[in-house]
């Protein structure tokens, strides 16, 4: 199969090359291809000839969303758009990348598939925004979310955590957000299993399980040997900052699931990435 990957410079990206070299892969990332360019990415799927796209290139600043909303809008949802008429143009599948942000977290049990998306910032709503151009615009699509997501070499939660832990005596990590660690190698595997099974709609990728981030802070510590490290729980209301995350947003796994697809739980994943000398 020939697959084309937006964001494949990215941590997601790295993993997706890993973990497809079996096909004939093509992609294109910043600052070459910039996917809110539509013409820009027009030319690059469209040269490639692709039999299906991943799209996973995305702005996840999160806060930086937040700060500018425009621009979120701009790249995740117009972004997608453009990936979309490039798939549409080419007759090609498409697997978007989405988010545990896409809901409220106001929730009491793990999300489905098929729960109604309600996002509560810039961030989600540009990928609710995203999901809703991918679903118009091409037949055969594929929509993933996914949650707090991290691999070797990136600049993600569990590698931040360790690199205070170096500078620090002890740490504050908020208690009251609550989601799926997920291991990008491991999203990536099952994104593999999931496009070579045609069957298009929605699913809900992560490891197994779910937590907070004092949770997964403590154990990324215990894993990478810094046990010792105070870590002291504060709530959401406590951390300041520019956006407002869902409180409770873990993702079920049940459409995949009833496909074969299930990821391993999320500590043996951290405990590999920890592992992997981070």
């Amino acid at each position: 199969m020939r697959i084309f990957i937006t964001g494949d410079k990215g941590q997601l990206g790295r993993a997706l090359r890993a973990a497809l070299g079996a096909h004939e892969l093509g992609g294109c990332d910043l600052p070459e291809v910039d996917v809110s360019d539509r013409e820009a990415t027009s030319a690059a799927i469209t040269g490639f000839a692709p039999d299906a796209v991943i799209h996973a290139a995305a702005w996840t600043d999160v806060d930086g969303c937040a700060r500018d909303p425009d621009r979120a809008h701009l790249i995740n949802a117009e972004g997608t758009r453009n990936v979309a008429l490039a798939c549409t143009a080419t007759e090609a599948a498409l697997l978007y990348v989405s988010t545990n942000e896409v809901f409220n977290g106001r929730a009491s049990e793990p999300y489905e598939e098929t729960d109604e998306v309600h996002p509560i910032n810039p961030y989600g709503r540009s990928k609710a925004a995203g999901e809703a151009y991918a679903r118009d615009l091409v037949d055969r699509c594929y929509i993933v979310r996914t949650a707090w997501l991290y691999a070797p070499r990136g600049g993600n939660f569990p590698h931040r955590i360790l690199a205070l832990a170096e500078e620090r005596d002890s740490l504050q990590v908020v208690s009251d957000e609550v989601s799926n660690p997920t291991y990008a190698p491991d999203l990536a595997e099952a994104m593999g299993d999931l496009m070579a099974t045609d069957a298009y709609g929605t699913y809900h990728l992560t490891n197994a399980g779910y937590c907070s981030r004092f949770e997964f802070a403590r154990e990324a510590l215990r894993l990478g040997g810094r046990g010792g490290v105070a870590v002291r729980p504060i709530s959401l209301a406590e951390y300041r900052r520019d956006s407002t995350p869902p409180p409770f947003a873990p993702l079920a796994n049940t459409a995949a699931a009833a496909l074969g697809i299930v990821l391993r739980p999320w500590q043996e994943a951290l405990a590999e990435f920890i592992q992997s000398g981070v």
